[in-house]
């Protein structure tokens, strides 16, 4: 047996901020994009929600499972993202490019294409990525120290491609801002895959199967409850990136520099927060720690729902950032834990499933948010930017604080009923039940 060859933390890491680029903006500026800028409406925009939902729920798995299956002298994980980057960042340029020769319902057909094609690749892409992590990195400590490395570039990404995004997009527009943010992502995508050194164990590794698979995956506790805190954590922080527009606009009653500066405040403050809560990580248990991040970022909503002004809005986002750190920083590392205690006990490597069905978890955000911006229409009216009804403070403010606070509780809550062992047993790629070689 070869020893396995070592992969730099930093050049994994670095892979978080190729990933990053696109999806964020494409998150977050969809809504400015097509319903205040091209007349979409709330109602179809949460009907392009809904549907991507479902089809995430069916896309997620296939791609999991065809990973775990693949055996290449290349690995498993990584020929899948050499061919799913640049077709990602094809379709993301193509999103923020509309045709000029489309208007009406035509808008909305191509936004509703082009939403689930990105979506789709982007969930190709980080079902490999993320299933690599736990592969790569054996121990607590080792996952710690890359999980925080890979969170300070996916924030770096997140000031990049939101924060700055309305600055370049007023000098440049969404499609030339598109195309090079998407050259980017493909550069830095490649960059971190040609530097993991994945293990094959084509000889001596069973492949999964996918009845068993899906049998053990459906009936694992531990999946469903770190599944649902993820998905309500993510709505809340998906649909807090996608309101900054509506909140700055309507409820500050600010300009797009406000959205930088607010976007911008946030993410420095994770940024900074990310070692801190690594630090606490490092000297207490996992667990507890990500336990109190989802409690502090909780509550560093409640500002934001009595500010006026920037100045006010400003310091409220510090907190949020500092919320948002300790939960980037934590919740990887609970997902690591699940994908060892199923190796550890069915003798068989599923990480590309797990991170996949996660990822479907992470993305149900995308049904929770989609019912947000379907009440904000029902109740106050604001169908677009054309017609944002007569309380369109008020339906910012919810979408920024009020449904992000309500699902946030329920994150709290289900974390609750996860539990490990203390220790948490030896990783999955330090067990014997799963022997390998090193890939060249």
């Amino acid at each position: 047996m070869n020893q396995q060859k070592k992969t730099s933390p930093f050049r994994y890491a670095v892979g978080m901020f190729g990933t990053s680029i696109p999806i964020n903006m494409f998150k977050t500026y969809a809504a400015a994009l097509y319903v205040i800028g091209h007349g979409v409406t709330t109602a179809q925009f949460s009907m392009v929600l809904f549907l991507y939902t479902f089809v995430d729920a069916i896309d997620n798995p296939v791609y999991g499972f065809l990973s775990d299956r693949t055996r290449t002298r290349w690995g498993r994980r990584r020929p899948w993202l050499v061919i799913g980057a640049p077709l990602l960042a094809l379709c993301f340029i193509a999103f923020f490019n509309i045709p000029a020769f489309l208007s009406g319902s035509g808008i909305f057909s191509y936004m509703l294409l082009m939403y689930i094609l990105t979506g789709t690749l982007d969930s190709l892409i980080n079902a490999n990525y993320g299933a690599l992590f736990p592969e790569l990195f054996t121990s607590d400590s080792q996952r710690a120290k890359s999980n925080a490395m890979r969170q300070a570039f996916q924030l770096l990404a997140m000031v990049i491609s939101i924060a700055l995004t309305p600055l370049v997009t007023d000098a440049l527009g969404y499609g030339l801002t598109s195309i090079i943010y998407g050259i980017l992502a493909v550069a830095v995508i490649l960059y971190c895959t040609f530097g993991c050194h994945e293990i094959t164990r084509t000889e001596d590794l069973q492949k999964p199967r996918l009845f068993s698979t899906l049998r053990d995956l459906l009936t694992n506790p531990k999946f469903w409850i770190f599944g649902l805190t993820n998905a309500f954590y993510s709505a809340a922080m998906s649909l807090v990136m996608s309101a900054v527009p509506f909140y700055v606009k309507y409820t500050l009653g600010l300009g797009s520099m406000a959205n930088t500066i607010l976007l911008g405040m946030v993410l420095l403050f994770a940024m900074a927060g990310v070692s801190v809560w690594a630090l606490f990580v490092k000297k207490h248990s996992v667990m507890p720690v990500w336990r109190i991040a989802l409690i502090a970022l909780t509550v560093s909503f409640l500002p934001l729902y009595f500010v006026s002004g920037l100045f006010p809005a400003l310091a409220a986002a510090c907190l949020l950032g500092f919320g948002y750190s300790g939960a980037i920083t934590t919740m990887d590392l609970i997902g690591a834990r699940i994908m060892d205690e199923d190796t550890r006990k069915n003798g068989l490597r599923r990480e590309g499933t797990y991170a996949s069905a996660m990822g479907f978890m992470n993305r149900l955000s995308g049904f929770f948010t989609s019912f947000a911006f379907l009440i904000v229409g029902r109740i106050y009216g604001f169908e677009s930017g054309e017609i944002p009804g007569p309380r369109p403070h008020d339906a910012a403010r919810f979408l920024m604080v009020v449904f992000p606070f309500c699902v946030m509780i329920l994150s709290v809550l289900c974390s609750r009923f996860l539990k490990f062992p203390e220790d948490g047993g030896p990783s999955a790629a330090e067990s014997p039940a799963v022997p390998g070689k090193e890939m060249e």
